[in-house]
């Protein structure tokens, strides 16, 4: 049961409680009794308690007892009846709970939507927490969400409504990693259609189902099984370059990090080479690479490469340094305001 759905019951519930004490305390006060009077023995008639009759014994204000009685008593155990029944299943804790993180959710912008709560997920999940990066995660399963202090939605992630509950609309990544390929098809072409402008990344657990993901609007696939074949392959033939480039993007044992950084537009980085630049000079961080708008990667770039608007700076450093370079890439070049 929803929380609207315990709301609407419990609504009801109180409505037909109201109703009956209004109309009996109505008809009370029609046979003469104060509204006082009337409303107490609307009170003691539909609660069976009935300590004694306040109206004058005739045939009306008996048989609209009787009337009051059939009708009165029900609505009074109906009413308590749906609320004994969610104290004691515990659905009223339960249900406010998921209405406090829907209100959570609802709140979210710029967040990414993990889709599957599997060893992929859970994966993503645990990297994007520890990156302070906000998430929501669906999963048809509801146990397998039970006891994460994840925000959650358990559902089908192929169903839009779904989709826009986890905050589509505000969204700007999408994680497809469900347990099956064809599903996570689905999941990319739901995205897809709902946000054009999306970015999603699809898990592939057969090398075959790779084009149908991008196909279906999937920006990456990522196939883990290839992934980890090619890590064990790079462990045997180069064991300390593979176990370096694992510690400084995954591990907690080192200091260095290795992120990328956006130059945005007007920033005073715009137009400089490396050399006027003075990355490493000024920061201490060292640029490995620079991803240019139009997708294509410099590797190892020279001291005299240019620095454009729209470039990702791939580089490495302490958390000082870096978070340096990402200060000095937001200043914004004076003559660019002009």
């Amino acid at each position: 049961m929803t929380f609207s759905q315990l709301k609407r019951r419990m609504w009801i519930a109180l409505l037909a409680l109201a109703l009956v004490l209004g109309g009996g305390t109505f008809g009370y006060w029609v046979v003469g009794l104060s509204p006082l009077d009337a409303l107490y023995q609307t009170v003691t008639t539909v609660s069976t308690v009935g300590f004694r009759e306040l109206f004058p014994r005739t045939a009306g204000p008996e048989v609209f007892t009787i009337i009051l009685i059939l009708m009165g008593v029900g609505t009074v155990l109906y009413a308590f009846g749906v609320l004994l029944e969610a104290v004691i299943e515990g659905d009223v804790f339960d249900i406010w709970g998921r209405h406090k993180m829907e209100k959570r959710i609802s709140q979210l912008t710029n967040h990414v939507i993990v889709c599957g709560f599997g060893r992929v997920g859970r994966s993503v999940a645990r990297h994007l927490a520890a990156s302070d990066e906000d998430f929501v995660v669906i999963d048809q399963d509801s146990q397998r969400l039970d006891g994460t202090e994840y925000l959650t939605i358990a559902g089908d992630a192929t169903d839009d409504e779904v989709l826009r509950q986890a905050g589509m609309e505000r969204a700007r990544a999408l994680v497809a990693a469900t347990s099956t390929d064809t599903t996570n098809v689905y999941v990319a072409l739901s995205g897809r259609a709902l946000r054009p402008d999306l970015f999603i990344v699809a898990r592939a657990r057969d090398a075959e189902s790779e084009p149908k993901l991008l196909r279906a609007g999937a920006n990456r696939v990522i196939n883990p099984q290839a992934i980890g074949g090619n890590r064990v392959a790079a462990m045997l033939t180069q064991p300390h370059v593979s176990e370096f480039l694992d510690v400084v993007t995954h591990g907690d044992e080192i200091e260095f990090r290795l992120v990328e950084v956006a130059v945005g537009q007007g920033s005073s980085l715009a137009g400089r080479s490396l050399r006027d630049a003075k990355l490493r000079e000024n920061t201490g961080a060292l640029v490995l690479a620079i991803r240019g708008a139009d997708g294509q990667f410099q590797t190892n770039p020279g001291p005299d490469t240019l620095i454009s608007d729209g470039d990702v700076l791939i580089a490495i450093g302490t958390q000082a340094q870096l978070e340096s370079l990402v200060a000095l890439s937001q200043q914004v070049n004076p003559l660019a305001e002009t």
